[in-house]
């Protein structure tokens, strides 16, 4: 049985809150009108496949490259429902960009796409997992764990939370709990706190088309549930590399203070 939290999300508020991602499905349904498109691969099950084939493989990025820009956003700014502490952050963020993904530390929820390296799933069905491998992230990976469990009592808080995910048709459902406060929501500086919950929706639409839509509770941030999204692109013929970031970081100036001073008389504020 779901939690009350997917319950809710699943019946009159994903009709309601998924309304600020139609201009992404008429994006999609207008690409599709006027490209052809190779459909979504599959498993001989007939389970849609998220990642490459035996002949094809690949990452997937955002497919606008705006949305890799420091300026978007999930949703339109005015339409998110901040609480006033929480707008006053934000605000600030736009001003002092000392991001925690700039300093190696690893993003949660929708900031993990927000990188110009790209992302995979590893669809493992035998032992019921699905793996997220961040090409842009300090060496981490995000577990999905899609053997029906239910989200353990007194979590310690990660980056990436807790994840447990199924099937409804062809898109992947995942809700996600436990999410520690050491990360943006997004590359444009969104909080949250310890109460965030997530639920992620992941449709393949085409070979090249990943739609991807999230719905955000946190009411220690935000007056109300909300949503947002964006599309990925499929990037054949490229793979998973390694991406060092901890050692002989050269990225100084994304620090407080620039390589023969370090400036520690303010706190970070993640």
């Amino acid at each position: 049985m779901r939690s009350s939290f997917v319950v809710l999300f699943v019946g009159a508020v994903l009709i309601v809150s998924f309304s600020s991602v139609q201009p992404i499905l008429a994006q999609t349904n207008d690409r599709a009108n006027n490209e052809v498109t190779r459909p979504a691969p599959r498993f001989s099950n007939g389970r849609v496949n998220l990642s490459g084939t035996p002949d094809e493989q690949g990452l997937w990025l955002p497919r606008d490259r705006t949305e890799l820009g420091r300026r978007s956003t999930l949703a339109p700014v005015e339409t998110i429902p901040f609480r006033p502490w929480a707008k006053v952050l934000y605000d600030d963020r736009q001003l002092h960009e000392l991001e925690p993904h700039a300093r190696c530390k690893a993003s949660g929820v929708a900031r993990r796409w927000q990188t110009p390296y790209g992302l995979e799933f590893v669809q493992l069905p035998n032992i019921n997992r699905i793996y997220l491998f961040d090409v842009g992230g300090p060496h981490t990976f995000h577990t999905i764990y899609m053997d029906g469990r239910v989200h353990s009592r007194g979590l310690d808080p990660s980056n990436y939370g807790h994840a447990t995910g199924w099937w409804k048709g062809d898109t992947l459902l995942v809700e996600t709990v436990g999410f520690n406060e050491d990360f943006w929501l997004d590359r444009t500086g969104l909080p949250h706190t310890e109460k965030l919950r997530t639920l992620e929706r992941f449709t393949r639409v085409d070979f090249d088309t990943m739609r991807y839509e999230v719905l955000i509770d946190d009411p220690n941030v935000y007056t109300r549930p909300w949503s947002g999204g964006f599309n990925f692109r499929w990037s054949g013929g490229v793979e998973l590399f390694e991406y060092i970031c901890q050692e002989s970081n050269l990225a100084g100036e994304l620090q407080l203070g620039y390589f023969d001073s370090v400036d520690r008389s303010s706190p970070i504020v993640p």
